[in-house]
């Protein structure tokens, strides 16, 4: 990543900073040209200042990040004041300096939950109208700020105190975290958590407004966002950072000192460049983080000794780490190969469900990267086991009430889950399931029988799906998530025998998502929970030559997932030629992340004829 120059450099104390990149120059055209990520940033102002479509073809039009902030900024602005501003070429004309301490009034809270300020113009049109992004303020509020970076149409700036604060959403009593307000974890502890889940649903309706190129009349109303059971000790997993002894200070330490430990190492001993957490918001620099409260407990825990050993440790780091913390379910009790038949073994069977119902109470901390992880999800007690290292999500409070909702969305036209089940979890979910209403209800004969779950990871959604298909086919780039998702199959087959009779049901395959659609095409769900990136062009036109009955497209990315839905239902209608297309059912956020900006949102499609 490249530093813009800037024609007179500030103290070396404090750099201006830069945040995901470069902003984007290149107004987007379409959103096929907008949410990718670039390999090369905007070497200089100069190039900076072209107008949009100056830049060489092939360019990327930014990073996404910067993409979504320039609708929030169209959006607060005004199309037509911020085309006037274009034409003017006052874009880059910022009225503040680096380290400017400024009053502003926020105006709305950006998708990335940033609350985003307006300057107005003055002196007769001579200086334009002018965005500033402060971190941690709420619409209405008048506060102060010190910018520390100038970009297109818009300042970044550190919030220095709350003038005049909306006291309708701001409580800042209800704030938990010691570090809130510097820390770059959270950003929305001062609110109640239905104002949090409000403005998640915001980031939801807007992301399919800019980024899908749908007509607003195919776009369903967006629901309310589904919120987490737990708000506070729901995150199953973090990951903080610490840089090792740097040069000077290795240089400034004697011999004598080199000979003894650092054992005694206490609060009045510790170094300032010895940091242990996260980043503070707005830069690179790691703050010193003793507790985090969104963690669970057993790695709240943890984080204390951990601490201590680092401190005692410090100077044989030769380099930065990245620690991890992981809460499991302890896995000293092995899990049965097969399941015990109790009526020949009744002591054996009894025995062993005692154990491992101990065990399932029972969290521990993994910190190696390469230790294996134990965690239940929902209702039924799926069981998943995966490397610490590799990609689960971090709340598991949540993810029953995520997959029950995909679930229900799926077999909603048939009036619910198939009768034949003997799960558990089939009572009358807490949410409605909004639609279009363009969906009738459909006969028995026509229900999904076969299911394949692109991205399966370790098999979440393949496994506690498959209750409800004759046959699930999952695939994935990493072995690695391959065998646990096949051995999280045997674990669940042996607990439960009545919700997964056979373990040949569920196959998996390594490779690339494109590789799965030599399966049946009728009758089944297609189940999408890609990367932030989303699905590549090549994956979408196979989804579209292959027309499976539904498309389920899970995303921790709204605005990729608007992107890619709306290829879909274009692509599908152009090649069902009027018979066919693809209907955009109903789209939900979900609130993996109480606390933070961040939403997941779940989208269903449906294939139905035009007539």
């Amino acid at each position: 990543m490249q530093n813009t120059e800037s024609e007179m450099k500030p103290p070396a104390a404090k750099r201006p900073r830069l945040d995901e990149g470069i902003v984007a120059v290149g107004e987007p055209q379409t959103p096929q040209a907008i949410l990718e990520t670039p390999q090369e940033t905007i070497p200089n102002q100069k190039a900076a200042q072209q107008p949009p479509g100056a830049q060489k073809s092939g360019k990327k039009s930014g990073r996404a990040k910067q993409d979504v902030l320039w609708h929030d900024i169209q959006e607060v602005l005004g199309k037509d004041v911020v085309d006037k501003v274009l034409e003017a070429g006052k874009e880059f004309e910022a009225p503040f300096k680096f380290k400017d301490e400024i009053t502003v009034e926020i105006k709305a809270v950006g998708s990335g939950g940033e609350g985003v300020g307006v300057i107005e113009a003055h002196d007769e049109g001579e200086r334009a109208p002018w965005c500033v992004i402060v971190p941690f303020t709420l619409p209405g509020e008048k506060v102060r700020a010190k910018v520390y970076r100038n970009a297109r149409l818009h300042s970044y700036a550190d919030l220095v105190e709350v003038v005049q604060p909306n006291t309708e959403l701001r409580d800042m009593t209800r704030v938990k975290c010691q570090y809130f307000g510097e820390c770059a974890g959270c950003q929305y502890q001062m609110l109640a958590y239905d104002s949090q889940l409000d403005l998640k649903r915001s980031v939801v309706v807007k992301a399919y407004q800019n980024f899908s190129d749908l007509p607003q009349s195919v776009i369903p109303s967006i629901g309310s966002t589904i919120g987490s059971p737990l708000q506070y000790n729901y995150r199953t997993k973090i990951t903080p950072h610490f840089d090792a002894p740097p040069k000077k200070a290795r240089a400034a330490r004697t011999a004598k000192e080199s000979a003894e430990t650092d054992v005694n190492m206490n609060e009045e001993t510790i170094p300032d460049w010895l940091n242990i957490g996260f980043n503070k918001i707005g830069t690179r620099k790691v703050m010193d983080i003793e507790d985090c409260p969104i963690a669970t407990p057993v790695i709240r825990n943890a984080l204390k000794p951990a601490r201590e050993a680092i401190r005692s440790n410090i100077w044989s780091y030769k380099k930065g780490v990245s620690l991890l913390f992981r809460d499991s379910l302890d896995r000293s009790v092995e899990i049965p190969e097969k399941p015990l038949d109790s009526s020949s073994l009744p002591e054996a069977s009894s025995s062993v469900d005692l154990t491992l119902s101990e065990a399932f109470n029972n969290h521990v901390c993994i910190t190696d990267h390469n230790a294996t992880v134990r965690e239940k999800v929902g209702d039924a007690g799926w069981v998943f086991e995966y490397t610490a290292g590799s990609f689960f999500q971090n709340n598991n409070s949540v993810l029953g009430p995520l997959t029950r909702y995909v679930r229900d969305a799926i077999f909603a036209p048939w009036g619910g889950i198939p009768s034949t089940t003997t799960d558990s979890t089939t009572s009358v979910p807490s949410y409605d399931l909004p639609t279009t209403g363009a969906i009738a209800p459909l006969s028995e004969a026509t229900k999904p029988t076969h299911l394949v779950d692109a991205y399966c990871g370790s098999g979440l959604f393949s496994i506690t799906l498959s209750p409800y298909f004759d046959q699930i086919a999952g695939i994935e780039l990493s072995t690695a998530s391959i065998a646990s998702a096949t051995r999280n199959v045997q674990i669940n087959h042996a607990l439960y025998p009545s919700l997964m009779p056979s373990p040949t049901k569920c196959q998996f395959l390594s490779g690339d998502a494109s590789n799965i659609f030599a399966v049946v095409r009728e009758k089944t769900v297609l189940v999408i929970d890609p990367p932030r990136k989303g699905c590549d062009e090549k994956f979408i036109n196979q989804v579209i030559d292959w027309g499976c009955q539904v498309v389920v497209y899970v995303s921790c990315n709204v605005h990729t997932q608007a992107r890619d839905v709306g290829q879909l239902i274009k692509g599908m209608e152009k090649k069902g030629e009027g018979k066919t297309k693809y209907v955009l059912e109903s789209v939900r956020g979900f609130d993996l992340f109480p606390q933070t900006a961040h939403v997941e949102s779940v989208a269903v499609l449906r294939l139905v004829e035009t007539s």
